[in-house]
């Protein structure tokens, strides 16, 4: 999914105090110190306009704690360059199951979705559809529904692989670029991760956009995950804290992550690691 969402698991903590980052030096101040990526909507950006900033701004105000960022885009060498490092504590959105940190129990569940223009006539339900051999589908490279897309034999041009990976001259919401290209007609249909495509459909409010989850027919090559908050293996007084948290603020957690579109299924996993 997240860079770390659409890779699947592609995103070690140093050790923290069991008070979540408290400075010594600073009057014992606790701080919750997040690394975000600074150029990710819908997930973060330096504005802090993102769901997982908001998200992070409730954890660290239960907690009573000060919010803190370091800024690294989520992408190759993200945890040793973070986490590892010891610049931050917390990674607010990972696959559950991520095995270089200690996750918590998931706090909300979405997928991959097929998304095209409803004025196009189409009924594309999956990636077993007939059409998509004839269509211009976009996908995000490396990502299951371009594996999805390669074991039915659909490999040709009519593929558009996008990066998922930007220099820091690329302009914000990169992510979004397949979905324009869908609005604009440079491609017909885009297959992408979810939160991604609700939230492009809550900004090009009246883009006549329709939306199909992908079902989840291979557990070799999954669509769906469950999304934790990730510490450092061992870390478990953490853990708990935030764990304490989710549960909590589970009605106000779940009403940001629908105010910004992210498509919510049932989460399976009632526990953490």
């Amino acid at each position: 999914m997240s860079r770390r969402f659409l890779c699947v698991a592609g995103l070690l903590l140093i050790l923290l105090s069991s008070t979540f980052g408290v400075d010594a030096g600073e009057g014992n101040v606790k701080k919750l110190r997040v690394c975000a990526d600074p150029n990710n909507l819908p997930f973060s950006n330096k504005e802090q306009e993102g769901f997982e900033n908001k998200i992070a701004e409730l954890m660290a105000k239960e907690l009573g704690a000060t919010l803190t960022y370091y800024w690294w885009p989520h992408q190759r060498g993200m945890v040793r360059r973070t986490l590892s490092a010891g610049l931050c504590d917390v990674l607010i959105g990972i696959p559950m199951g991520y095995k270089r940190v200690l996750w918590t129990k998931p706090y909300y569940r979405t997928g991959y979705v097929i998304a095209y223009l409803n004025t196009r006539g189409f009924q594309i339900k999956s990636l077993d559809d007939p059409l998509l051999k004839t269509l211009r589908v976009g996908v995000h490279r490396g990502t299951p529904p371009e594996e999805g897309l390669a074991k039915r034999g659909i490999l040709g041009d009519n593929v558009i692989k996008y990066s998922l990976f930007y220099d820091w001259d690329h302009p914000e919401e990169f992510l979004a670029k397949p979905i324009k290209d869908v609005i604009a007609g440079e491609i017909d249909v885009a297959v992408l991760w979810g939160p991604v495509v609700g939230y492009c459909v809550k900004k090009y409010a009246g883009c006549p956009l329709e939306t199909v989850p992908l079902p989840e027919d291979d557990p070799r090559n999954p669509v769906t995950f469950e999304i934790s908050m990730g510490v450092k293996k061992g870390n478990k007084a953490l853990k708990v804290q935030l764990e304490e948290v989710l549960t909590k603020k589970q009605t106000e957690i779940r009403q940001i992550l629908e105010e910004y579109g992210v498509p919510l299924l049932a989460v399976q996993t009632p526990s953490g690691a």
